[in-house]
Parts: structure tokens; C-alpha cells; sequence
């Protein structure tokens, strides 16, 4: 937005004058406004702002959670619509800006944090909400307040976003709908807790112990947005930990570029078919998006050997689990998770590696891994062998259910697919050698035949729909396990 187009610039100039004209009725003389009340809210505010433009305060200071919000609506229910509006402009002008151009941006939000106010002064006003007539207390009525107060908290809401969008729509082309459709529902519920603290903040302003009283909700209000704002960035620093170690793990083996993310989206899939907690299903995706992170330990030489692997190459390769859990096991969020990383290549017949665990003795999670694993390496179209389509896939899990993968996961995952269906990626951007299906012996399934066979693709309906495509002739034992080692 350093370039603000002309319509930009006339929207947040109509937004300005809406301010200033709205903003005249408090100026005329007899209007009876509380300026004292106006004062002490428009310098809590701008006091409130002020701490995010300090060079080592700025960054934890939880601004963008709004946590100020509540000193905001505390004066939609105090003044008068005019006077309210004026409570913010202070705030908004000193505070702190993430992008320029900074004062054209701090004008624009103190024009809409100014008819944000506006709004919902009016809409406590039209419900029966009470203010101040005059300099004097006049004790607000709670809890009849409750209703004009949830209302003046909702039309502050939309009055925001409309407006958000609207700037969106001007200065960065946006759509309207994407601007404002989305971003509305999942703000209602924080801005009926800011007017709620709000109200309670005006409650007390105006009660016999005076606004000193008003500060004790303004400041557990604020700590709880500060735990929520180290939070937010504690898990942002997560994902970006996740997202380098599985790029690392994408340059290294360009075989199987995107494979660590479907395999994330496969575990979740089976996981919420099980009907698992929400926290141990966010746990079990990032198992599935690390599970070949030990692959960082492998030589290249070996990921990427065309051609059959030696046995002692073999034993390297069936040493990354052990890696993975090793490169992971500082890393306290990941949980269980680690156990997947570890175990994803065990077996329910006790034949898998790297410790020969059978049956429950696997980690639920790594089973679940190692069922997403297997099911998107045999999809998955690679530089060595094209994908089998899913529905073969899928009864070649089944196959296997029992001895390699435990059943209950191979069952989970079928169901999903079943209502969700599935899109399968090419994961390498090299081309496939003339002639050549076969990079390497690691494991793999029973033969497909050399006839076209069935592809499966889901449709709209929630079954599957058959389509004819060749397949391609590979030969294998039909004993040898699904999927990659």
C-alpha cells in the first residue's frame, strides 16, 4: 500500500469528513457533554497505545489483539455518540503502524476506530441504553444495560469490518465478500468479551468508587490479550520450525517434494475419523508432516541413488526414524508426536524397524503415520513410477491390514476418503528416464497389470467415480509391504 491508489484516497477522505461532521454536535454550545469522562477515556487510550511505538516494549505489546477495545466501547457507554467518536482519535494518531505510508494509515484508523464508536453509541442509545446526561454521575442500570451493551459491541464489530473491507477493497483491489465475509464471524465473539469489559468498565466509572475503579477490568483484560499475543507468536515460531525442517527435508530428497504434507493431511484425516481430540489431532499432523525428517541424517547419495540399494545402503536408510527422533527430541511441543516419527515404520506383526514393536505396542500415533505414509507413496506420481490410482491403493492397505498396518487405521482412513475424497500430486519435477520405472528396491506392493485399469476420482456424490487411464507395468513380489521405507 506505499502506492495508495486515488480511490483509497477518497474513501479514507469520505471516512474523515463522516468523522468531523459527526463529531459537530458535541461542539455546540448547551450539548451537556462530560469532557472530563472524554478526557480521562481519550488519554487512558492513547496512554493504553502508546507503550507498541517503544523500541523495547513494542513487541509485546499485544495491539493488533485488541485488548484497548474495551476503554473504546467504555466510552460508547459513557458519552454521547459525538463525544464518543473523539475518544479515539488521540490514540489512534500516536499509535503504532506496521506499514507505510504511517500517517496516512493512522488517519484512516483513527477515522474508523472514530465511526466504529460512533455506531455503536448510536445502537446503545436506540435500545435504551443509558448516558450521561451531564458532568454528574448518573449510575448506568445493570443488568438491563446487557442488551444495549452485547448490541453496541456487535455494531462496533461490523461497523470495523465493513469498513476493513471497504479500504481493502480500494486500496488492494480485495473483493468485498472475502473482505468482509469471513473476518465478521470469527471477530463476533471477541468483541461481545471487549463489550462486556466495556460495559463493566462503565458500570464502575460510574458508580460511587469513580473511574479509578474502571482500570481493574482494563488490566486483566489486557494481561489475558498479552498471554494470548506471546501464544499466537510461540505457535507462529513453531510452524516455522516445522515448515525449515520440512524444506530441508524437500531439497535434499527431490524425489518426494510435497510427500511430508499429504502425509500431514492424510494423518488428520484418519484421525478425526476416529474421532480423536482436537489437541492430539493437531499433535498427530505435525507427526505426519515430520515423519521422514531423520532423511536429513541419510547421504544424499543414497536418497537419491538410481538404481537398487546395497543391503548396507539399505540399513542407512532404515536408520532415519532413529535420526528424525533425535533431530526432534528437544523440541517440547511436538509431544507424542515424537513416538510417530520414531515408530511410523514398525508393524502390527512385530517385523517392522526400527525395534520390532507389534500391535498396541505401537504408538496410536505412529500407526496412524505409518497408514498415511504408506497411502501416499503408492499415489503419488514420482520421477521413478507413476501413481497406482487410490482405489488400488486403498486395497492394497486393506491387504496389509492385519500384518503391517492395523486395521482400525487402514478402516478410518477408507471412510474418510470416502466423504472426502482425495486429489494426488506429482511430488518431482524431474521427468521420467525412457524406459526406466524403477529407481531403487525399496519396498513396495503386489504387480499391477499392464491392461488400463480403474482410476477412482470422487465426486460430488461422496462415492467413487471409475475413469479408464493405462497403468503402468512394474514388477514385485506381491508379498512385499506398501508404500516407501
Amino acid at each position: 500500500m506505499r502506492s495508495v491508489p486515488a480511490a483509497a484516497h477518497a474513501y479514507i477522505l469520505c471516512a474523515v469528513l463522516s468523522t468531523v461532521l459527526l463529531a459537530l454536535p458535541a461542539l455546540r454550545p448547551g450539548a451537556g457533554i462530560n469532557w472530563v469522562a472524554m478526557a480521562l477515556l481519550a488519554g487512558l487510550y492513547a496512554a493504553c497505545e502508546l507503550p507498541a511505538r517503544c523500541r523495547h516494549l513494542g513487541r509485546s505489546v499485544p495491539v493488533s489483539a485488541g485488548s484497548f477495545f474495551p476503554v473504546l466501547l467504555a466510552a460508547a457507554f459513557l458519552l454521547p455518540p459525538s463525544a464518543a467518536l473523539l475518544v479515539a482519535i488521540p490514540g489512534a494518531l500516536v499509535g503504532r503502524v506496521e506499514r507505510r505510508p504511517a500517517a496516512l494509515r493512522r488517519i484512516w484508523r483513527a477515522a474508523q476506530l472514530a465511526l466504529a464508536i460512533w455506531g455503536a453509541a448510536q445502537t446503545y442509545d436506540l435500545l435504551g441504553g443509558d448516558h450521561a446526561p451531564g458532568p454528574g454521575p448518573s449510575p448506568i442500570d445493570f443488568p438491563l444495560v446487557l442488551l444495549p451493551g452485547a448490541a453496541g459491541a456487535l455494531a462496533f464489530c461490523l461497523v470495523l469490518t465493513v469498513l476493513e473491507a471497504g479500504i481493502l477493497a480500494t486500496a488492494e483491489r480485495t473483493p468485498l465478500r472475502a473482505g468482509w465475509h469471513g473476518p465478521v464471524l470469527g471477530a463476533l465473539l471477541p468483541h461481545l468479551v471487549h463489550g462486556l469489559a466495556g460495559l463493566m468498565m462503565a458500570v464502575l466509572w460510574q458508580s460511587p468508587y469513580g473511574w479509578p475503579s474502571a482500570l481493574f477490568v482494563l488490566l486483566p483484560m489486557y494481561i489475558s490479550c498479552w498471554l494470548f499475543a506471546q501464544y499466537h507468536r510461540e505457535r507462529t515460531a513453531y510452524q516455522a520450525t516445522i515448515r525449515a525442517l520440512v524444506q530441508a527435508v524437500d531439497i535434499k530428497d527431490r524425489y518426494t517434494r510435497g510427500h511430508s504434507e499429504r502425509v500431514g493431511r492424510a494423518s488428520v484425516l484418519i484421525a478425526r475419523e476416529l474421532g480423536l481430540a482436537e489437541d492430539r489431532i493437531e499433535v498427530i499432523r505435525f507427526a505426519g508432516i515430520l515423519h521422514d525428517v531423520g532423511k536429513l541424517g541419510v547421504p544424499t547419495r543414497v536418497l537419491r541413488k538410481e538404481g537398487p540399494l546395497t543391503p548396507e545402503e539399505r540399513r542407512v536408510i532404515e536408520l532415519h526414524p532413529e535420526y528424525g527422533h533425535e533431530i526432534v527430541r528437544g523440541i517440547g511441543f511436538l509431544g507424542e508426536a515424537r513416538a510417530a516419527i520414531l515408530h511410523h515404520h514398525e508393524r502390527v506383526d512385530g517385523t517392522g524397524y526400527p525395534y520390532g514393536l507389534a500391535g498396541d505396542d505401537i504408538p496410536e500415533c505412529a500407526r496412524v503415520v505409518a497408514v498415511a505414509d504408506a497411502f501416499d507413496a503408492m499415489t503419488s506420481t514420482r520421477s521413478y513410477r507413476r501413481a497406482r490410482p487410490v482405489a488400488t491403493a486403498l486395497t492394497e492397505l486393506e491387504r496389509c491390514a492385519g500384518t503391517q498396518f492395523d486395521p482400525r487405521m487402514v478402516h478410518a482412513l477408507v471412510r474418510a476418503l470416502d466423504r472426502h475424497g482425495w486429489e494426488t500430486e506429482v511430488t518431482s519435477d524431474e521427468p521420467l528416464p525412457q524406459g526406466t520405472w524403477g529407481r531403487r528396491d525399496w519396498p513396495e506392493t503386489h504387480d499391477i497389470p499392464a491392461q488400463p485399469v480403474r482410476v477412482f476420482a470422487h465426486g460430488s456424490a461422496g462415492r467413487w467415480a471409475a475413469v479408464d487411464e493405462p497403468s503402468a507395468h512394474r514388477a514385485g513380489p506381491a508379498e512385499r509391504p506398501a508404500g516407501d521405507p
